[in-house]
């Protein structure tokens, strides 16, 4: 194994950190722009009602999300001031807590979604064919970022 990237994988690195910025910037810019939240209340809405009883504590919604802990402490303060969410105590460990996704935040997360998948469409879809997403995929996937829940759910785009 090399020990330094050869200069196309460097530049392949500077590209895919570059973009990952601009896009999710152009995204966020779009749910402002119709009057949402950021994104990652979009993302915590999300994972929050695939959960079972629709339910997570903190931590395992820390997890999906991939966000520091106190990133995650104020977005479930900001989702559950908006009644986007609930904290309720663990019954199995009294110490802990859950959070719980509202009917509200259901509908905020459904209505989110319109906009989200027109800013992908914008943003991403509008500039590459089918094939061309397919193959990014799979370059992507060959990085091993994605653990397998994600890619699974990343499949099925309708549940978004």
């Amino acid at each position: 194994m090399k020990h330094k990237p050869s200069t196309e994988a460097a530049a392949a690195w500077i590209r895919l950190i570059r973009i990952k910025s601009r896009v999710l910037d152009a995204v966020e810019r779009d749910l402002k722009k119709v009057g949402f939240p950021p994104l990652a209340w979009y993302d915590a809405l999300l994972e929050l009602s695939r959960a079972p009883s629709g339910e997570m504590r903190p931590v395992e919604l820390e997890r999906q999300m991939l966000i520091p802990q106190y990133s995650t402490s104020r977005l479930i303060d900001g989702l559950v001031d908006e009644g986007l969410a609930a904290r309720r105590e663990c019954k199995i460990d009294r110490r802990g807590q859950l959070i719980e996704i509202t009917e509200t935040g259901r509908e905020l997360q459904k209505k989110m979604w319109n906009a989200y998948s027109a800013a992908i469409e914008k943003h991403v879809g509008s500039k590459l064919s089918d094939a061309d997403a397919v193959k990014l995929c799979s370059l992507l996937d060959r990085l091993g970022i994605l653990r397998s829940s994600e890619s699974a759910a990343i499949s099925v785009c309708d549940e978004f």
